[in-house]
């Protein structure tokens, strides 16, 4: 058994450091008591290792940027390295999400991808093609979601993935709306992205309807 020899206290398992005063403990190990956590090990080395590269990322861009001057002629002249910084700090966001004990899938993936479509919408401004991103891209990944979504709402126990599937279908909604208060016409994307929301709406009422009742229920307080 390993010993302290300033607390002068005996400590059990294979500690290697005093649980009081952190110095050295003496003597030798002794067996386990409790299973190695290795899943948390190769996690905590995982986050370690990605967040080192994106600092290498954040510190190369900005020196580039800011010290060398290298821009990017055709798009004009702003300094990219800040889209670099904002990109690298939600994936960040995101892999914390990951990481976090408590958080279902399907919330993982809703608050992912509205990050990642309010980064695109910025990147896409800069670089000239917003209108390709809102026109075709943004409805694309909104269906995909809502599929993802629906997908978790029918194996998942708890119920929680049903709130993020109707907030899903409300924003296949919203475009539509939008589109139609500014009297213009509504891409086929968002108008196909529009249909799926309602025949997932509909799926889910099929197979999961008194949940659908509950949950509207309970975000209405009615």
């Amino acid at each position: 058994m390993k010993n302290c020899p300033y607390c002068k206290i005996e400590v059990g398992g294979d500690l290697k450091k005093c649980p009081l005063c952190q110095s050295r403990l003496m003597g030798e190990p002794e067996e386990q008591y409790f299973p190695t956590q290795t899943i948390l090990k190769f996690q905590s080395l995982f986050y370690k290792l990605q967040l080192f590269i994106a600092w290498i990322i954040i510190i190369a861009s900005l020196g580039l940027d800011y010290l060398f001057n290298l821009t990017l002629k055709p798009y004009g002249d702003f300094h990219w390295s800040l889209l670099v910084l904002m990109w690298i700090l939600a994936f960040e966001f995101a892999v914390k999400r990951v990481f976090k004990k408590g958080m279902d899938a399907a919330r993982v993936l809703s608050i992912n991808v509205v990050i990642v479509m309010i980064m695109l919408c910025i990147t896409a401004y800069y670089f000239g093609f917003l209108k390709i991103a809102i026109y075709w891209v943004m409805p694309n990944v909104v269906m995909a979601t809502m599929i993802a979504n629906f997908v978790f709402s029918m194996i998942d126990k708890s119920g929680n993935a049903m709130a993020y599937l109707l907030t899903n279908v409300l924003i296949g909604i919203l475009p539509y709306i939008a589109f139609y208060i500014l009297k213009k016409n509504c891409p086929v994307e968002w108008i196909v992205c529009l249909l799926v929301s309602f025949m997932l709406f509909v799926g889910a009422i099929i197979f999961r309807g008194r949940e659908v009742v509950y949950e509207i229920q309970r975000r209405l307080s009615v």
